[in-house]
């Protein structure tokens, strides 16, 4: 029994040896991986590394992209600011500007209804005889005309009137609508108003040396312009004891009229008057002469570019 035993134990003996010698070799890594152990910390830490970078390159970018947005509008901000200053700025101006047209165009109006009133009362026969009766404006006023006085016969002053007639014209077929043709020996302005079809107008023209022909275009238009004389024409005026202004103001005192055409490249106007009488003379220094009731219908008639024909 005793051997069978031993027998047993002996048999029994490598099995309960060898789990041992196992769990010995798997406690203890092979170089290999040791090897593969160290190459994935490395890997880690490179991978960790990676990503830090990563995050710190966005964020450097989003710092900068920031930083470019909020210069962008720190720029549009001084744009706009420096726009609305520089706005506010003509907007005063304009504004300065059109309180002294404003106030200008009162006074030209208000010394316009005075010539008006004055024009009035000259061309009232009444008062025109009274004056002749009483010899002197103290005398009418305080009493009856003088004894012996007798009345005299009072001619009207010449008045602006109107001359434009639509008429039938064959040679408004040669022009576009809205064409000015200026007939030097007729006296007359055409304005073409469709297929031979005008209207036409009384002027006064050059006189004798200053008659022109030529073609050219309106450029520009004034109401109740400034006149200012060439130099030429002020050195002419002197020389005969004549001394013209610089310059002069609209109104019903201004040569120029109530309206203006000017003519490009050339010192001469299609105006209005304050002599009546001369409209169908040859009175003018080149310019065309129209009664003022004829050039405010002209001005509102006639557009900025238009064509002008001049012919002697």
């Amino acid at each position: 029994m005793r051997k069978v035993l031993m027998l047993l134990l002996l048999a029994a003996a490598p099995a309960l040896v060898m789990p041992g010698a196992a769990t010995a070799a798997t406690a203890k890594p092979t170089e290999q991986e040791q090897l593969l152990v160290k190459k994935k910390a490395e890997a880690k830490k490179a991978a960790e590394a990676k990503k830090a970078a990563d995050a710190k390159k966005a964020a450097e970018a989003k710092k900068a992209k920031d930083k470019q947005a909020a210069d962008k509008k720190a720029a549009a901000a001084k744009k706009a600011a420096e726009a609305k200053k520089a706005a506010d700025r003509k907007a005063a101006e304009a504004k300065k500007a059109a309180d002294k047209k404003a106030a200008e165009r009162k006074k030209r109006e208000a010394r316009i209804a005075e010539a008006k009133e004055r024009a009035k009362k000259a061309q009232d026969p009444n008062a025109a005889t009274q004056r002749a009766a009483c010899g002197n404006f103290i005398k009418c006023l305080l009493g009856k005309p003088r004894a012996g006085v007798q009345r005299a016969a009072v001619s009207a002053a010449p008045r602006d009137m109107a001359t434009g007639e639509d008429i039938d014209w064959s040679d408004a077929s040669k022009y576009a609508p809205g064409t000015l043709i200026v007939q030097t020996k007729e006296r007359a302005l055409y304005l073409v108003t469709g297929e031979a079809q005008a209207r036409r107008y009384k002027v006064g023209v050059g006189r004798e040396g200053f008659q022109w022909s030529g073609t050219s275009t309106i450029v520009s238009k004034a109401e109740w312009p400034t006149w200012r004389p060439p130099q030429e024409m002020i050195k002419r005026e002197a020389a005969k004891g004549h001394m013209l202004p610089d310059e002069m103001e609209g109104g019903p005192e201004n040569p120029l009229g109530a309206r203006a055409l000017y003519i490009g490249g050339k010192i001469y106007r299609i105006h209005g008057t304050n002599a009546p009488e001369s409209i169908g003379g040859a009175v003018s220094s080149g310019c065309i002469r129209m009664m003022n009731t004829d050039v405010i219908e002209l001005y509102d008639r006639v557009k900025v570019g238009a064509k002008v024909y001049v012919f002697q």
